[in-house]
């Protein structure tokens, strides 16, 4: 968990200075948005329909692997990190 986290730090420290960089050369998102022909409004709306798409899709799945995961973990010899 210390491993995500610090790498987790590290992005938001690079996406800063990288941020930073950027709009001193006058460089926004909102630019960078209309370049590519989308709307702040057009994204929210892609997210809505990639999250009603992946959501059904995860449970689906969850409903075959997490009983298959705990039947695994049950019967797997402890070893030197499990105790």
């Amino acid at each position: 968990m210390h491993r995500l986290i610090l790498t987790l730090m590290k992005i938001v420290i690079a996406s800063l200075i990288v941020g930073t960089i950027l709009s001193h050369f006058g460089i926004t998102s909102e630019k960078l948005m209309s370049e590519v022909g989308l709307t702040p409004e057009r994204i929210a709306e892609m997210g809505r329909q990639a999250w009603d798409w992946a959501l059904p899709n995860v449970m689906l799945g969850a409903i075959f692997i997490l009983p298959i995961w705990f039947v695994i973990f049950l019967f797997t010899p402890a070893g030197p990190g499990r105790e």
